[in-house]
Order: structure tokens, then sequence, then C-alpha cells
């Protein structure tokens, strides 16, 4: 196959995912332009764990998995059916949550701290009522501190472990990495967040224990949409290597709950492999770099010339 031949297959699937990921293909997000604009070196350097892990493809296996652990807290996962826009725009609230973790970890400290107020002030009306894992009708806030660091623990440990299946080399070690980003666990309002790999998956063990965690209906209605996610045909194969990558890497009583139990053929299939490749495809179509760990790095190039 030709160069022209190999473009005219390549730039609509690159056209396809930078759309999916960033809510549009034809510019750069402005919010990623102004990560060029800010004044400080930010919460995190180019060497940190954070960057590792959040510039790295494994990411899409990660964003998967921390939506899955999520919903299986049932204050989290009333907030998303309640009010969230994610069955009728999931790419956008996708690429909503791809801009917070893109300026937490890139932008300067100003810029990290207003993106997360932005989110928690969005949060501040999202309110209401479930039923917990043991049966008991409870008030939910987004912002109650409970429930944000569930969401901050599952999102620790999805791209953590993502990372560690798929990724290269940390900083730090895995250790680094939550260390690291137990800051963005403080911008979001969660006092004393883990730092140490062990503590993190302590406590996602502590709230499972606890019975704090279920099934059902709801979150099979919430794994089925994420399964079947909607998006572009040439997108889908791609797609359910990386759910079944994803899924793989729960531990068994989450996939219990999730109602996505291993099974025989399952563990036969050369998934790890297949994953690998697809991310490395991901990697050839988005390029070596995101778009924000440039901007951040055009940023910081100006301030040590300055």
């Amino acid at each position: 196959m030709t160069g022209t031949a190999v473009d005219r297959v390549l730039t609509p699937l690159r056209s396809r995912l930078i759309e999916t990921l960033a809510g549009r293909s034809d510019e750069v997000p402005a919010w990623v332009l102004r990560l060029e604009d800010g004044e400080d070196e930010g919460f995190f350097a180019p060497d940190s764990a954070a960057w590792a892990v959040h510039g790295g493809m494994p990411t899409l296996v990660a964003g998967v998995r921390a939506l899955l652990l999520q919903a299986l807290h049932p204050g989290a996962l009333a907030g998303v059916r309640d009010f969230s826009r994610f069955l009728e725009d999931p790419l956008g609230r996708l690429a909503g949550t791809i801009q917070w973790i893109h300026t937490v970890t890139f932008g300067s400290r100003g810029q990290a701290v207003a993106g997360s107020e932005m989110v928690r002030s969005l949060h501040r009306r999202v309110t209401g009522s479930y039923i917990d894992g043991h049966g008991v009708t409870r008030p939910y806030s987004a912002n109650d501190p409970e429930l944000a660091r569930w969401v901050h623990l599952a999102f620790t440990d999805a791209f953590l472990t993502a990372h560690e299946h798929w990724g290269g080399a940390l900083p730090g070690g895995a250790d680094g990495y939550v260390a690291e980003w137990a800051k963005a666990g403080e911008l979001m309002g969660v006092a004393e967040p883990p730092r140490s790999a062990a503590a993190l998956r302590a406590e996602i063990d502590a709230v499972t224990d606890a019975g704090e965690l279920r099934g059902g209906p709801e979150v099979e209605e919430i794994v089925r949409f994420i399964r079947r996610a909607p998006l572009r045909r040439m997108l889908r194969p791609s797609y359910r290597i990386v759910f079944r990558a994803a899924v793989s890497t729960l531990e068994p009583r989450h996939r219990e709950l999730l109602g996505l139990p291993s099974t025989p053929l399952e563990r036969m299939l050369p998934l790890h492999a297949a994953t690998g490749a697809v991310l490395s495809g991901a990697r050839v179509l988005l390029g070596p770099q995101t778009q924000a760990e440039l901007a951040a790095r055009r940023r910081l190039a100006r301030l040590a010339a300055a």
C-alpha cells in the first residue's frame, strides 16, 4: 500500500478518534491552547509520574475501568443517572473529563485550581437520594466527601492499573503516582487521600468489604451502555478490545457485581497483546505527545527563557 493510500485510511480514523476524545477534530480546543499561557510550572513536572500516566495511551483503558468501578457505588451512580449528560451526550462528558485531567496534570497551578473549582461548582446542583449497599435510603451530593473520595479512589486505581499493564516505567513507581495524584483529590475536596498504592487499594478493599458497593439492574444498565458506547463504526472493533481489557483488570468480586464474571474462553484469548496493539495504533494516530502536553512544554520553555 502506498503512502497516499495509507493516508486515505488513517486520516479519517485519526479524525474520528480525536473527535471522540476532544469533542471535535477540526481544531485544537481553546482550553488546550490556554495551557501555554500559565505563569508557573504547575503541580507536576515533565518527569513526574502524573505526566507519564496521563500522557500515555493506557488512559483509554483506564477511563473505561474508572467508569465501571465508580458505577458500583450507588451514590455515584445516582448522580450520573439523575444529572449527568452521560446517556445523552457521552462523548461530551468524556471530553469534559479529559479537559479536567489534562488541565490539572499539564496546566499551571492557577489553571488546575480554577478547573477543579469549576467542576465542583457544577457538582453543587447534583443532589438527591439513593439506596445504599445496605438498603438504606440516603441523601447524596456530588461534592459529598464520601462520594468525592470514592471517585478519586476509582480514578487513581484505574489509571495506575492500566499503566501497570500497558505502560512504561513510572517515576517513583506506583507509590509515586498515587502520592502525586493525591493533589488532584485535594483540589476536589478529598481530605487526606491515600499516598501509596497499598493505602489506595486497602481503602478500595475496605469500602468493598463494608458492603457499600452493589450491583443490580441500574448497574447492569450502565454497563450495557458503556459496553456498547455510541462510537463511530470504524472505532468499534478497537473499543471492544479496550472494554474487555478494562474489565479484565478488575477484581473478581467487582466483576461479579458488574455482571461481568470471567469466563474460561476469555482467559484463553491473547487480550493483553491485542490491547497493546490497539494502544500502539492509537499512539501512531495521535502522535507521541498530547496537545495538552505540547502546550505545557511551550509554557515551560517560555518561563525558562524569561
